[in-house]
């Protein structure tokens, strides 16, 4: 499986993904449109990344880029992981994280981060199938993600 990193001309097709992705999950999405947009901005700037799989893409990760006073590299943040149904179970994900991982080493990256809801068993497994480990496996007990949204969504 090809696995690549989008380019700004590539925002319509991981803003495809990723509306599908929500409408899949029934979260909200703000539309193609908005996501492409918005997509076309992050893009080029260079701290929102995505890995598209496939051609056509069957498959996509969003990333976000932010230097961490804890260490010497810069911190990603996998937003989303998302493979259209038909083609689960194929190996595409592992295709994605393997080639997130490696150039990630190369570019001096220190850490990855994922936030899993706690009922995706299957996510949680994948991912530590991966090498990642969560909260509770850490010492000093459970760790929790929050959240406290400040403004509206734009375009929700």
């Amino acid at each position: 499986m090809d696995v690549r990193w989008a380019q700004p001309p590539d925002a319509p097709v991981v803003a495809r993904l990723l509306h599908d992705f929500n409408v899949e999950y029934d979260s909200h999405s703000p539309g193609v449109a908005v996501l492409t947009a918005r997509l076309g901005q992050l893009l080029p700037a260079g701290r929102t990344t995505a890995l598209l799989a496939g051609d056509p893409a069957v498959g996509v990760a969003l990333l976000t880029s932010r230097p961490n006073v804890w260490y010497a590299g810069p911190v990603l943040l996998l937003d989303e992981l998302y493979v259209v149904p038909e083609r689960r179970g194929q190996g595409i994900g592992t295709a994605i994280i393997e080639r997130l991982l490696t150039d990630a080493r190369d570019q001096g990256v220190s850490l990855v981060e994922i936030n899993v809801d706690e009922p995706d068993v299957d996510a949680q497994r994948f991912y530590e199938r991966h090498g990642f480990v969560s909260g509770e496996a850490r010492p000093g007990g459970r760790a929790f993600y929050y959240e406290r949204e400040l403004r509206p969504q734009i375009g929700a």
